[in-house]
């Protein structure tokens, strides 16, 4: 047992030792490509990986969030109360309660979902909860129906398509990557 465990130890050191010969090497950044996508395409082309899927058209591709019309909109739209949750990638924004100033004791929550970066109505989707408290701080939260809701997605997408508008003004040469030219 005694002998099983030192050699359980050798073995472990050596192999070990044996991973740093060889596997890294020093490379001249002067020789390769600093892009990502080019040092992954010549490494498949050199049988060095594989690609999972398909790459091309609508498969994974993000536009920042600057350069996405819906999401500025909406921070623009919003600016007047805090934010509690901002995740571009997940593609939502929440607010922080907040309340009217002649409001007694309710306070409105705004959530927005993200479900397509195109300026479409059924792009996002806009949700109201409204928080009442009793003076003993009891608080009941209840999802709220009501036109708000829809008046908020209404001057999203206004302000939305006002701003890529205004960028293919202000920008001749502005060519939306989304839309084959």
């Amino acid at each position: 047992m005694h002998y099983l465990k030192i050699l359980s130890v050798i073995f472990l050191i050596l192999s070990l030792t044996g991973c740093g010969k060889g596997f890294f090497k020093k490379v001249d950044t002067r020789k390769i490509s600093t892009n990502v996508n080019e040092r992954a395409q010549k490494n498949i082309q050199d049988g060095k990986g594989f690609r999972l899927g398909q790459v091309g058209k609508n498969t994974g591709v993000f536009d920042f969030a600057t350069s996405n019309e819906m999401w500025r909109a909406s921070i623009d739209l919003l600016d007047f109360t805090p934010l509690s949750n901002v995740d571009y990638s997940g593609g939502i924004i929440i607010t922080d309660w907040f309340a009217e100033d002649n409001s007694n004791n309710e306070y409105v929550k705004i959530t927005i979902r993200f479900l397509s970066n195109e300026i479409r109505a059924d792009g996002l989707k806009v949700i109201i909860h409204k928080k009442t408290c009793s003076n003993t701080n009891v608080c009941s939260i209840n999802k709220v129906e009501s036109k708000i809701s829809q008046e908020i997605k209404v001057a999203i997408l206004r302000k939305a398509a006002q701003i890529k508008e205004d960028e293919l003004v202000t920008d001749p040469t502005y060519k939306d990557n989304r839309v084959d030219n």
